[in-house]
């Protein structure tokens, strides 16, 4: 009789065992710059995450699992970012990563993921050789869903040339990772057209006098300014223009969206333009409940998000990695890439509807024709008709 009730009681210990196992949560890594000049992308882009997390769970979440989200914040610096990774994959045991928004710290840190075969899924940072780091390598683990430099820089230079007609163009990059790797693409895409530019000027983050390049830009004769750069470095130079007198577009990358660009330059930034994968307007009923749910979850100042790209991105691609998730019936990383390489579903996004999003030689969702342009207009980005 005591056997049998060894037997009945080591039965109920290992029930109740495996049953904790098949409740422990999914974790995934955040990571980003919550602090510092790019913080308005990083924090965006975890609210996003949340929110995103949250819906997923209050509908069962995945494979009967909830979701956990483990964030990081890497401070926007490339040795911030490789110890993150490293804490994540072998302290925090995590199943993927979505983050990134600086291409440095992009570049830096998702090598370690890619030898511990798990999957990255770059929701912010654009640098155009991210999805390429490890293209050559029979196994490819990082994934984008951002419009990457290389779409942005072609259309940057098609907006300014093919559209405006300008002839004359000077170029204003930071010194990051980032802005270097975007100017090289504005001037493969103007090489394309047989021009160069008429001054190319690179400047530092936290610099806050932007003259002496303005002047140089001035001086060639240039129609236009183009920007790649990260932070509220942006606003000094439309408010330079404005200290020489000299008005001229401004068109550049993305992060020309961001609050602290809008915020800093005030009616200087009026008629600015960027590619844009998400503007704040609630366009289609997914638009609107995510955007409702980001203004009551968290309050922005105006109701206006710090960066909406980052935002929606942040909130589609916890979407993603779920899907490929559930259809590997897995958290094994081998399993959850194949899966994101020829997923099944159809996911109905806040940037876009993802069909087939990825294959084995391409890890990049966002395509051209799902990014269109925006301008700043008294406080906000609306879209150009």
């Amino acid at each position: 009789m005591d056997f049998k009730l060894n037997l009945l009681a080591a039965a109920l210990v290992l029930g109740f065992s495996s049953s904790a196992m098949a409740a422990d949560p999914i974790k995934i890594g955040v990571a980003g710059p919550f602090t510092g000049g790019s913080a308005p992308m990083g924090v965006s882009m975890r609210d996003g995450v949340k929110l995103a997390v949250a819906d997923i769970n209050a509908k069962g979440g995945v494979l009967g699992r909830q979701l956990q989200i483990v964030e990081r914040d890497d401070e926007a610096k490339p040795e911030r970012g490789v110890q993150i990774a490293q804490e994540l994959i072998n302290k925090e045991k995590v199943v993927a990563t979505v983050g990134y928004i600086n291409t440095g710290v992009a570049l830096a840190s998702q090598r370690f993921y890619q030898e511990a075969k798990i999957p990255v899924m770059n929701n912010v940072a654009t640098g155009s050789i991210i999805t390429k780091q490890f293209a050559d390598k029979p196994e490819n683990y990082i994934f984008r869903n951002a419009a990457n430099d290389q779409i942005q820089s072609q259309m940057i230079i098609q907006e300014a040339v093919d559209n405006r007609k300008f002839k004359k163009v000077a170029i204003l990059a930071d010194s990051t990772n980032y802005g270097q790797l975007g100017r090289e693409d504005l001037e493969k895409a103007l090489d394309k057209k047989g021009m160069k530019a008429v001054a190319t000027e690179k400047y530092n983050i936290k610099d806050v006098d932007m003259t002496a390049q303005l002047l140089k830009a001035k001086q060639a004769g240039a129609e236009v300014v183009l920007t790649y750069g990260i932070g509220p470095e942006l606003a000094q130079i439309a408010n330079g223009m404005e200290k020489l007198n000299w008005k001229v577009p401004m068109i550049g990358s993305w992060t020309l969206s961001m609050g602290n660009f809008i915020d800093n330059a005030g009616k200087n930034g009026n008629g600015t333009r960027m590619p844009q994968t998400f503007i704040q307007e609630a366009t289609t009923p997914k638009r609107k409940a995510f955007i409702d749910a980001y203004v009551k979850a968290y309050n922005p100042p105006g109701g206006r998000m710090p960066s909406p790209v980052s935002a929606a991105q942040g909130y589609d691609s916890i979407f993603l990695l779920a899907a490929a998730i559930k259809q590997a019936n897995s958290t094994e990383g081998p399993k959850i890439k194949a899966a994101l390489e020829n997923l099944n579903e159809k996911i109905e996004g806040v940037v876009t509807s993802y069909s087939k999003p990825f294959s084995k030689d391409n890890h990049e969702a966002i395509t051209a024709d799902i990014t269109v342009f925006g301008e700043v207009k008294d406080g906000k980005v609306v879209p150009v008709k």
